[in-house]
């Protein structure tokens, strides 16, 4: 999937020009605030709304050119209930089925057992998560290779959460698997994710892997003072505390080179969104 130069403006807000790739057997996790444009993309993504500019291409091609072939291929993941509340389990088998020509019974089976969900209760009567393992389920038995997940697990226990995740790692364990979510809980993404989209105000702010947010970025709990021995260049934004002040290094391993004696925390993708949108940025000056 490749998105280009993504448009989409309204009166209040405008998505702005965001371009990014996910590849074949990653896990690409989308973060932003409320209303940073997560869901307009996903949104252009399945041309629920048509965006001003900008191309948007699964499997090589645009939705336009092969939308029969290309629901074939994504399996989508939403919060909540999607489907008919008065149907069993084995009602939405039957539909699925029709409608997709790798739907795998087998395996379907074999998700409702592992989820130990049950065949003789109407879906209304599921939890929430239930509802969950029973979406997941369904847009895994017809053998996606792209998996779209918008808030899938939000409000799930931390123990129900883990399963969905180890769930997922297995899914990219096909190296033709590809996974993108769109989370709030970012602790999930520290877990998973290969890759990280940040969206802030409509704007891209990053497109990097985890392995470069890992190696380059650091937290460092300083006094306030210790800012003007940093240059511009050696950090991203900082927070000011009571009587410290909290930095994103963007360089830990060179600032660590030259004060050995600083102590730095992992930076999180929690602390990415909280420095964007509380943090000071560096004087260019």
């Amino acid at each position: 999937m490749s998105v280009d130069q993504l448009t989409k403006k309204y009166k209040d807000f405008t998505l702005d020009h965001i371009s990014f790739q996910i590849p074949r057997g990653m896990i690409v996790g989308m973060i932003g605030e409320n209303g940073a444009g997560k869901t307009t993309t996903l949104m252009s993504v399945f041309e629920m709304i048509s965006p001003d500019s900008g191309q948007i291409r699964l499997f090589g091609k645009s939705w336009r050119e092969n939308r029969k072939e290309t629901l074939q291929k994504v399996g989508l993941v939403m919060d909540g209930l999607n489907q008919n509340p008065r149907l069993y389990c084995k009602d939405l088998e039957n539909i699925y089925k029709r409608i997709y020509k790798n739907w795998d019974s087998r395996l379907f089976q074999e998700y409702i057992e592992r989820f130990s969900l049950p065949l003789n209760k109407k879906i209304k009567s599921f939890s929430k998560g239930m509802l969950v393992k029973l979406n997941f389920a369904l847009a895994l038995s017809y053998h996606p290779e792209l998996l779209i997940l918008d808030e899938a697990t939000s409000g799930l226990d931390p123990v129900m959460r883990d399963e969905i995740l180890e769930l997922l790692q297995e899914f990219v364990m096909d190296e033709d698997h590809s996974v993108l979510i769109s989370s709030h809980i970012t602790s999930d993404l520290d877990k998973i994710a290969d890759y990280i989209l940040f969206l802030h105000q409509g704007k891209l702010q990053f497109f990097r892997s985890m392995e470069e947010i890992e190696n380059n970025y650091g937290v460092l709990h300083c006094r306030k003072d210790f800012l003007q021995v940093l240059s511009p260049e050696d950090y991203e934004a900082y927070m000011p505390e009571d009587f410290s002040c909290k930095v994103l290094i963007r360089n830990k391993q060179a600032l660590l080179s030259r004060f050995q004696d600083l102590v730095m925390e992992r930076a999180t993708l929690e602390d990415f969104m909280l420095f964007s949108t509380k943090g000071v940025l560096p004087c260019q000056d």
